[in-house]
């Protein structure tokens, strides 16, 4: 496994991470015992860089974690997260990661999905989430204070320049790095540690694999090699967080880290050359959005809609239909009441989205 300094804190991290969101139910549960053994078959491998969240896979990510940190030989480290925007609160949830995983202390704690300038500034008042986060470092229960955020690069940029962080969480992708290049850029430069998250645009990358072939070089085997790895190419980047929920799947990410070879100069232009603006569209699929008080559904209509940004409408209708089992008629239900565009961490335009869905399931069924 290769490893990089993770900033000025002077750990090394393996280049390829766990992101502890991806994890599979058995049945209607999750098998802790086989969910372990898949963490530490990757610490075997020489992951080192763990990340988990409160609420990630139904609230049962970090209780899988420490299932798995048990039986773990090799130094590791570990990554949490809190949303809570009140510092008493964000203390408590530190306190309950704490439990939950039986760590002394957190690596690296998030100031957790900061959407955009006015949320950050939320963070930082007095009594708040960074008041309590320092804190808590002081008291030796947080090694590092890191940040994670779904902010364009200009934004990134400026908490960057604020001088207040070790390192930070951000999504990065063959989809949407022209968007945040310039905050990793920062970033690095500030000497902060990155770690990048959905590397695989949430899943899409692979479905479509045979869409996205053009980024794969002689040196990848499969779309998923070359998406990685072209994260993994930038010197700004510490470690690429790459869910995994198998096996098969921690040793063909492992290999990426393992024999890591970086895209040229001229594949990186070749690849930039043939994104386009609206592919920062594309929804990821983190489920921030699922507070509709219609129920609706609205990330599976959103992965869906993705279908309409690289193919065509009536493949929005199939994917609802035949891959989520969803009426499109269930969109027609939105009162555009906004509490899902509030939560959107990509600022999509959802309520728009519905509308349409709406609209081309009528006009497919005149």
């Amino acid at each position: 496994m290769i490893y990089k300094k993770y900033g000025k804190t002077g750990k090394d991290i393996s280049v390829i991470g766990f992101g502890g969101m991806r994890f599979l139910k058995t049945g209607d549960t999750y098998d802790y015992d086989k969910c372990a053994e898949i963490v530490v078959k990757a610490g075997e491998l020489g992951v080192n860089y763990f990340d988990t969240a409160p609420y990630y896979c139904d609230d049962n990510s970090e209780f899988i974690m420490s299932h798995a940190f048990k039986n773990m030989k090799k130094q590791f480290y570990v990554s949490t997260k809190s949303s809570q925007k009140d510092g008493a609160k964000l203390r408590e949830q530190l306190e309950t990661s704490l439990k939950r995983m039986n760590l002394e202390k957190i690596n690296f704690f998030h100031i957790w999905c900061i959407l955009n300038m006015d949320d950050f500034k939320s963070r930082m008042v007095k009594g708040g989430a960074y008041e309590a986060a320092l804190k808590a470092k002081e008291e030796g229960l947080i090694e590092h204070i890191v940040f994670s955020t779904h902010c364009n690069g200009d934004e990134i940029e400026t908490i960057v320049n604020e001088d207040l962080f070790e390192g930070m969480t951000v999504g990065y992708n063959i989809l949407n790095f022209p968007f945040r290049q310039k905050g990793l850029q920062a970033a690095c430069k500030k000497g902060l540690g990155v770690a990048v998250m959905n590397p695989l645009g949430g899943g899409l990358i692979p479905q479509k694999a045979e869409y996205f072939d053009f980024i794969r070089s002689e040196d990848d085997e499969t779309v998923v090699d070359a998406a990685l790895r072209f994260n993994a190419s930038h010197d700004e980047i510490t470690t690429v967080l790459a869910g995994m929920g198998s096996v098969e799947e921690v040793v063909q990410n492992c290999h990426i880290g393992e024999n890591l070879k970086k895209l040229d100069e001229k594949k990186l232009k070749e690849i930039e050359g043939k994104l386009f603006n609206s592919m920062d569209k594309l929804c990821t699929g983190c489920r921030y959005c699922e507070h509709c008080p219609k129920k609706i559904p609205v990330s599976k209509f959103m992965l869906a809609y993705n279908n309409k940004i690289l193919q065509n409408e009536q493949e929005v209708l199939n994917n609802l239909k035949n891959h989520w089992g969803i009426e499109y008629k269930k969109a027609k239900e939105c009162i555009e009441c906004g509490i899902c565009e509030g939560k959107c961490t990509q600022h999509l335009p959802i309520i728009a989205r519905l509308r349409d869905v709406g609209v081309w399931g009528d006009a497919a069924n005149q």
